[in-house]
């Protein structure tokens, strides 16, 4: 799910509605969190909100949305608390109580976008004091209803959008069914206010580390080590770049179980080696990390963030481990008793945050591709620099805010650039890629368009591809721009040492409610070149393709050769392939004999019911001949009309391996 900004939020045009609630006046009083505190005490302002977009599932009315949304606010206790000043004007926190209200439409001027509409609302009803400080919003059209669900940070964190949206489903589909959607109310961000507030203090040699990142950092938080321009608020910056996709991501995953390290560590080596070739220091940054540290608070809402301090000084793995390590414990201990002796959090011009969320390894998710669901960032004026990362199962994407100044544009976006093409390349020569083979080493990459003459010459290079494949390469390079369109197909390339291609294959990631909804990868167009047979080549890019099947979810592969080939059948059988379907082809350019049993066949000729198997050609493809003692290892391939799997099939080959765990903020 892409974290997004408000100007850049994709939302469709309709009628803009907002649900007002009632709330009481201000009850009890309650603890405030440090964190709730700090951003509180600046008081009402534009932007100080954090938002989630997403399309609903299904048709359902307003009266239905607002039923639900009062059941999440009485789930979630933070939704019934507020914030009023003391007569020192410091923020205090307040029970209230909410009760049903009213939806008011919010007119979109003509030539106003969208965007700008949904921020005035949020801007305007998500405000620290504002009681309450959230609004539920939706987009009416003919297609269907869009929801937005804004709140003042000081009530909610990216995981607390997450549980929000998940539980306004539940409410709704509990409403049409006529049931409570929960059973009881989530634990309340209070308590767990309560519960740190109640914790030891922090350790001496904690203290002085703090000490020492702030001495170092100018006696204040952490700041970005390149220029901004004037130390004041400007209107900001924000870049959103996606900068890997699902199958870097997990080539960089790779290479960071290699190195023994996790994700987050690797491209903290990336920051750090951009950080010393640029402003030559060390990497240092405010690094929020979360406080859900038992699984109570799991389902909660409300801001279970805490800050802490990264400093990486050297951009080798271990080291930048080390660093990880340290900031999630430097974060773990009361902040406001740790930052005592600088009165507060010592905040500065310039200061640099960097956020990490990995969304698969959370408890709570949602559909974000079904839904359309982002993340949605508020506009405000900036003096610093704020990075966020997402990691999904769609790669790796990342945000950041700067000042809009000529000096934060030069020397942030050259950080950028820099550490995107860092990330890139370390995914791209990630250890995944590699293929070993007695004592020779290959590596697999995704092919580019000048590799097409090649995979040409490789597919040609057979006794049916000389026979079927075509000399002219206008045809291969729009067949090369529909695969690469299409990211559930891997069209790969293997060099040897020397950079030569002597090897080719296809993947394609077939998503299906059959089988359970199972996905399946298949593999076809595999080819190695004659002076690279008998090697084991063939082998080691199957095992490959399995490994890269798991990465993407699948839990069976899929083969087929015709029957004459029996060394192929032979090398399957070998790598636990077993002989369970019939595969039937036929051609749909219109040279098809019209069937003549079972069905007819619309005007075009291509038959809408059964036909004579005389109609109905076999696939046959081989990747090539093969050396004596080695079996050939032809293309593969499966036709949806086939018969069902024994139990005994291949889906352990595929079975996910376990995750190494990782921090998450």
């Amino acid at each position: 799910m892409r974290l997004t900004h408000v100007t850049q939020l994709r939302l469709p045009f309709g009628r803009l509605w907002g649900y007002d609630v009632s709330a009481s006046e201000l009850g009890r009083q309650l603890p405030v969190s440090f964190d709730q505190r700090i951003h509180v005490g600046l008081g009402d302002r534009p932007g100080s909100w954090m938002a989630i977009s997403f399309r609903l599932p299904s048709r359902a009315t307003r009266e239905m949305l607002a039923d639900a949304w009062l059941a999440v606010i009485a789930r979630h206790g933070t939704l019934r608390t507020a914030f009023a000043r003391d007569d020192d004007g410091h923020p205090r926190l307040h029970e209230i109580r909410i009760d049903g209200g009213t939806w008011v439409e919010h007119e979109i001027a003509p030539g106003q976008a969208v965007n700008d509409a949904v921020r005035e609302v949020l801007d305007a009803a998500c405000s620290p004091y504002r009681r309450p400080s959230y609004r539920l919003c939706v987009l009416e059209n003919a297609t269907g209803v869009t929801v937005v669900i804004g709140a003042d940070h000081a009530h909610v964190d990216m995981w607390s959008m997450l549980v929000i949206a998940r539980d306004l489903m539940a409410a709704v589909d509990a409403g049409r069914e006529g049931r409570d959607p929960w059973s009881a109310p989530a634990a309340a961000f209070v308590e767990h206010t309560t519960s740190l507030l109640e914790r030891p203090s922090a350790p001496d040699d904690v203290r002085r580390r703090w000490a020492d990142i702030i001495r170092d950092s100018g006696g204040a938080m952490p700041r970005f080590p390149l220029p901004l321009g004037p130390p004041e608020p400007h209107r900001e910056r924000v870049e959103v770049r996606d900068v890997l996709d699902a199958d870097d991501s997990a080539a960089f995953e790779a290479q960071a179980r290699g190195d023994g390290v996790s994700t987050l560590a690797l491209a903290v080596v990336a920051m750090t080696a951009v950080t010393r070739a640029l402003a030559g220091t060390a990497l240092r940054a405010i690094f929020p990390v979360h406080s859900r540290y038992e699984q109570t608070w799991h389902d909660s809402v409300g801001w279970f963030i805490t800050n802490s301090v990264l400093e990486s000084a050297v951009a080798e793995p271990r080291d930048a481990a080390a660093a990880v390590k340290e900031a999630v414990r430097l974060g773990s201990w009361p902040l406001a008793d740790v930052l005592e002796p600088w009165g507060g959090m010592p905040v500065a011009p310039g200061m640099f945050a960097i956020s990490w969320l990995d969304l698969r390894r959370l408890p709570v998710r949602i559909d974000s591709v079904g839904l359309d669901a982002q993340y949605v960032g508020a506009a405000i004026d900036t003096d610093g620099v704020m990075l966020w990362f997402i990691l999904d199962e769609s790669g790796l994407h990342l945000r950041c805010r700067y000042p809009d100044t000529a000096e934060a544009r030069a020397n942030v976006g050259e950080w950028l650039d820099l550490l995107v093409a860092r990330l890139r390349t370390d995914a791209r020569t990630s250890v995944r890629g590699l293929l070993r083979v007695a004592d020779r080493t290959y590596r697999m990459e995704r092919a580019a368009r000048a590799d097409i003459p090649a995979i040409a010459a490789l597919l040609a290079d057979d006794p049916f591809g000389a026979e079927r494949e075509d000399a002219e390469l206008g045809r291969y390079e729009s067949a090369y721009n529909a695969v690469i369109r299409d990211r559930s197909n891997f069209l790969g390339v293997v060099r040897d040492d020397a950079g030569r291609i002597v090897a080719t294959m296809q993947l394609t990631v077939i998503p299906g409610l059959s089988r359970g909804g199972s996905t399946r990868l298949q593999i076809e167009g595999l080819r190695v070149a004659p002076a690279e047979r008998s090697q084991g080549l063939g082998t080691a890019m199957v095992q490959w393709a399995h490994d890269f099947g798991r990465s993407r979810g699948a839990t069976l592969a899929q083969v087929t050769t015709d029957e004459a080939r029996d060394r192929a059948r032979a090398f399957y059988t070998g790598l636990g392939y077993r002989t369970a379907h019939v595969g039937l082809k036929r051609p749909l350019d219109g040279t098809a004999h019209r069937p003549s049993v079972g069905g007819g066949a619309y005007a075009g000729g291509v038959p809408r019911g059964g036909a004579a198997m005389s109609d109905i050609e076999e696939r046959s493809e081989s990747a090539h001949v093969p050396a004596p003692g080695e079996p050939s290892i032809p293309e593969l391939e499966e036709d949806e009309n086939i018969a069902p799997r024994p139990e005994e099939e291949i889906a352990d080959l595929l079975r996910a391996e376990p995750d190494t765990g990782e921090h998450v903020s």
